[in-house]
């Protein structure tokens, strides 16, 4: 009897405590379907939720991330004409390294400066502005070393001696031929580093702001190299070149008789060669004319019109074509040409021809 009521007990107590539970799981369901039920996800503070990422201008939702480039942030140039300062040493030094700029750098951002960045500019497909901006910069940077100090300030200290006093053989008759191109070096060839050698490489150092020490270092040598041609046989050995025949137009009376075969101008009188002087003739879109002329003008200090460049010693035979001094001629011999007129480099021998010829003596320009 007493184990039946126990077992009742326990039963009732069973179902009271499930009715309580799903009392419970009732009432916690109607709560979290309540409209202003608040939930707290993760990460969330103070019910405030966390601001989300910023989107990116560049992506596309339908396609994803651009490959089209972005444009630097900093559109403001790094450096413009008008500038000074070591940073534009530092330019003009990054310049020269890449040939673009001459040696010496000057801290001041001038024509000479824009010209040499346009060029860089242009010559990489940039816009071609003439101002340093952030790209042209950057570029520049990659493409070059950290000038020196003294690269920026001009402290120059001569290199290695390449050719120096007691030099003998083919290098130094190179040396040589090329100072006589460009009238450093005068006399015979000789393929002996002498005095006169050493003279001739401090006059051209000194002209160009090397160090002067009379001996050839990389830089002297290239300095050299730029501005001549590679001597040929003739000069090396000290063989003159040889005017050709006369033409027989140059026979009779005081003639400038112009040898465009063996580019040599020779003044003649009455069939007797007085002078002979090597010259240069016109370019091929500007070719000097030939056949037979006389001089109509003579002008001492003439300035071309239409060039701006100076003609000393102009004797004019046709149209604005002259026989006259040539500057250029004097520094880069053949390599180069006129617009037309005949082309004189020794200055002596020019100055002394214009002093015998007269308005009206004849000129023939022809091929031997």
């Amino acid at each position: 009897m007493k184990l039946l009521r126990f077992l009742g007990i326990t039963l009732v107590c069973m179902l009271v405590l499930g009715a309580t539970a799903y009392a419970a799981g009732v009432a916690t369901s109607h709560r979290d379907s309540a409209p202003n039920a608040h939930h707290v996800a993760p990460g969330e503070q103070s019910g405030r939720p966390e601001p989300s990422e910023p989107s990116d201008p560049t992506t596309d939702p339908s396609t994803g991330p651009s490959t089209e480039p972005t444009t630097d942030p900093d559109p403001q140039p790094v450096l413009e004409p008008g500038d000074t300062g070591d940073q534009v040493r530092e330019l003009q030094s990054r310049l020269f390294q890449i040939g673009w700029f001459p040696e010496l750098t000057t801290g001041t951002y001038d024509a000479a400066t824009t010209e040499a960045v346009t060029g860089f500019q242009a010559k990489r497909g940039f816009a071609a502005t003439g101002v340093v901006d952030v790209q042209t910069w950057r570029r520049l940077l990659t493409m070059t070393e950290q000038p020196t100090h003294d690269a920026m300030f001009n402290i120059l200290r001569p290199g290695p001696a390449l050719l120096e006093v007691g030099a003998e053989g083919d290098d130094v008759r190179d040396l040589q031929a090329r100072l006589k191109q460009i009238q450093w070096y005068f006399g015979d060839v000789t393929g002996s580093y002498d005095a006169a050698t050493v003279e001739a490489v401090k006059g051209f150092q000194a002209k160009r702001e090397i160090p002067v020490t009379g001996a050839v270092d990389q830089r002297t040598l290239d300095r050299l190299d730029a501005m001549t041609l590679v001597p040929t046989h003739e000069e090396l050995f000290n063989i003159l070149p040889q005017p050709g025949a006369l033409d027989p137009r140059c026979l009779t009376g005081q003639v400038l008789c112009i040898d465009k075969t063996s580019r040599f101008l020779s003044w003649v009188i009455d069939g007797q060669v007085q002078r002979a002087l090597e010259v240069r003739f016109g370019a091929s879109d500007t070719p000097t004319r030939e056949g037979v002329f006389h001089v109509y003008l003579k002008d001492a200090d003439h300035v071309s019109k239409l060039f701006g460049s100076e003609m000393p010693f102009s004797m004019f035979f046709s149209g604005g074509e002259a026989v006259h001094y040539s500057s250029d001629f004097a520094a880069r011999g053949y390599d180069g040409a006129s617009h037309g007129c005949v082309n004189v480099r020794d200055y002596d021998g020019i100055a002394w021809l214009f002093d015998q010829v007269r308005v009206g003596d004849k000129v023939v320009v022809y091929w031997s």
